[in-house]
């Protein structure tokens, strides 16, 4: 079975952020979200909706389909 999108997009989240330095609180800044929600997305606990992911996907310099694809 396939991993879902959002584990997916969370695990990479977290790889993007980490290459960059950015604390969770830095990345969640610049997206312009909450740091607790940046917390649960990359952990796979938020059912994240797509206009947030472009919001974070755009915050760490990565396209949204980079993010999501297999």
């Amino acid at each position: 079975m396939p991993t879902p999108a959002r584990i997916l997009f969370g695990q990479r989240l977290r790889l993007a952020r980490e290459a960059l330095s950015l604390s969770q609180e830095g990345l969640a800044e610049q997206a312009g979200i909450h740091r607790t929600y940046v917390s649960q997305v990359e952990s796979g606990k938020r059912n994240i909706a797509v206009d947030n992911m472009e919001r974070l996907a755009a915050a760490v310099g990565k396209e949204l389909w980079e993010m999501l694809r297999p």
